[in-house]
């Protein structure tokens, strides 16, 4: 399930073209993605710790899983089966709201998305995929704030924008 290019967007999501991932991140172009957020019955979030290898964000945690939909494909099934190679976990999935980010991350690259964010609910255990993922942990909101303001490094740059719009929307009483 290898996912070297990414679809280029307007700010409205339509697509405008077809590019390679990294050239994408290294022209910093505005390109479609998605973040998962799996939370389990005691209301913890399962995050992930990026893969070594990975040529950005590499070691860091993130949400429980996060990519690129192709062109041509359904954000929502692309997000869902992206969930269960990287984590072997299988759930229905909520779009909760759409964010756009353009920030600068190490090896002189851009995170420059127009992100989906979807909401899941699971007690499976992970079954990591090790290509993608080295380690997981399941965390409440308030271990993950403190941990977020005391380690911010340790963290991606989508993660800490996209948890905290989510924090609001759940705090606002929005059902998800």
């Amino acid at each position: 399930m290898e996912r070297n290019k990414v679809v280029l967007v307007d700010e409205n999501d339509n697509a405008v073209a077809e590019m390679e991932k990294l050239a994408a991140h290294e022209q910093g172009y505005l390109h479609r993605a998605f973040s998962v957020f799996i939370f389990n019955d005691q209301g913890e979030l399962l995050l992930q710790q990026r893969a070594n290898h990975k040529y950005h964000g590499a070691g860091l945690w993130t949400n429980t899983c996060c990519s690129h939909p192709q062109l041509g494909e359904n954000v929502a099934l692309s997000a869902q089966e992206r969930l269960n190679y990287e984590m072997g976990i299988e759930c229905d999935l909520k779009l909760v709201y759409t964010f756009i980010y353009n920030e600068p991350v190490e090896n002189n690259l851009t995170e420059h998305e127009l992100d989906y964010v979807f909401v899941g609910y699971s007690d499976q255990s992970p079954a990591l995929n090790i290509d993608e993922v080295q380690d997981y942990k399941w965390m409440n909101e308030e271990q993950i704030l403190s941990d977020i303001r005391n380690n911010p490094s340790r963290y991606t740059v989508w993660f800490k924008q996209a948890f905290q719009e989510l924090l609001t929307k759940i705090n606002k009483g929005k059902k998800l």
